[in-house]
This record gives C-alpha cells, structure tokens and sequence, in this order.
C-alpha cells in the first residue's frame, strides 16, 4: 500500500512542470519594465514579480529551448586595468635593462674615448696659452 503511494507522488512530481507558459503570459508586461524595477513618475517602482520567481521564470524557459529576451544589454567592459602600473611593467623593464646591461661594455668604451678627447683639448689649450 505504502509503495503505491509512494510511486504516485513519485509519478505526479514527475508530470509537474512549472507553468512557464502561463507566468509568462502574465508578467510579460511586468518584465519588459526592466530587472529590478523601474521610475515611474520620479518614483522607484519595483518589479511585479521577485527576482527568485523571475530566475525560475527565466530558467525554465531556456531549458525549454525558447529565447529569455528581457535580460539587460550587457555593458562594455572595462579598459583601465587594475593594480599598480610598476608591476605591470616590471618585466619589460627587466627585459630593457638586460639589453642595456649587454652594451654595457661598448658604452663604458664611449665615455671613456670622449673624457680622453676632452682631456686632451684642455691640454691643448693649456699649452697654447
């Protein structure tokens, strides 16, 4: 006795599916209003329907198959990055001052070729005073 009572309520859960079809025949207006709410009169009117009911509203009806399009645009997404800007560009600093650290020897040779040029103008000049 006890199984077929069990295999009953099993059988009618079953069956059950949500109305969708009905809810949203009678929220349609409410929906295309917005997500939240909306301003009406320079009032904030809340929706007619909750968000839990709206979600379950939304989720059957995709898992129906059909297309839920009072969903918001989606807005662009932001360009700034987060952080701070010299941890971003730390490797590429590294990566310069490896470069640089690799002419090093060129450089040094540079320098001291012009304070040697410079050196001798002045004893030049000393010389011919």
């Amino acid at each position: 006795m006890a199984g077929k009572a069990a295999q009953s309520v099993v059988k009618a859960v079953g069956e059950y599916q949500y109305p969708w079809r009905e809810k949203l025949a009678k929220y349609k207006v409410e929906l295309s209003k917005g997500v939240w709410g909306y301003w009406e009169l320079g009032a904030w009117k809340p929706l007619g329907i909750s968000a839990r009911h709206r979600a379950r509203l939304r989720k059957e009806m995709l898992l129906a198959g059909q297309d839920w399009p009072y969903d918001p645009e989606k807005k662009e997404m932001r360009s700034k990055m987060k952080g701070h800007k010299c941890d971003r560009i730390a490797a590429e600093r590294r990566k310069n001052t490896a470069n640089l650290m690799q002419k090093m020897p060129e450089m040094l040779l540079a320098y001291k070729k012009r304070r040697w040029e410079k050196k001798m103008k002045e004893e030049d000049k000393a010389k011919d005073k």
